[in-house]
């Protein structure tokens, strides 16, 4: 019986590593995006931002998706907090919310957030499932000339393929 008990236990460590092994693409590529506003000095009309980004910074996601969504509805024409709602969105497990934020950003007409825009839509799309319009997503972020995230979306891409 020891050698049945024994097979079975390196049956279940093979399983257990080939399931590392295929990682959920969600979770394996999303990464928030860097804070870089945290650093402003607090006044009255950003002190609502900066608590946001103070959770954001930290991981508590949750937290900074509630403080960021009421700082964005009052200040809709801010890319930048809106782009943290987004990550904290796909964080949380709201892929379509994050969409639609970065619906958006892709809207505005400030330059500043194409390349972050068309990498999280990637991220989105990936996290809800839809893995053919993820592929197509990589596609286009691969096609231009030059993209902060052609590396990142030739790894998804490669991850995607077979899904």
């Amino acid at each position: 019986m020891s050698k049945f008990r024994a097979a079975w236990s390196l049956l279940l460590l093979a399983m257990l590593a080939a399931c590392e092994g295929r990682k959920d693409p969600c979770t394996a590529f999303f990464q928030p995006y860097p804070d870089m506003v945290s650093d402003r000095y607090r006044t009255e009309k950003n002190a609502q931002l900066l608590d946001g980004m103070a959770a954001y910074g930290i991981g508590d996601h949750a937290t900074a998706a509630e403080r960021l969504k009421l700082y964005v509805e009052n200040k809709r024409d801010d890319d930048a907090a809106r782009l943290y709602l987004a990550c904290s969105y796909l964080a949380i497990g709201k892929p379509y919310d994050a969409e639609l934020q970065l619906d958006f950003l892709e809207k505005s007409t400030r330059p500043g957030f194409r390349d972050q825009v068309d990498w999280y839509n990637a991220l989105c799309w990936t996290c809800s499932g839809q893995y053919g319009r993820a592929l197509e997503q990589c596609d286009r972020i691969l096609a231009a000339k030059v993209h902060t995230y052609s590396a990142d979306a030739a790894r998804l891409k490669e991850a995607l393929q077979g899904r």
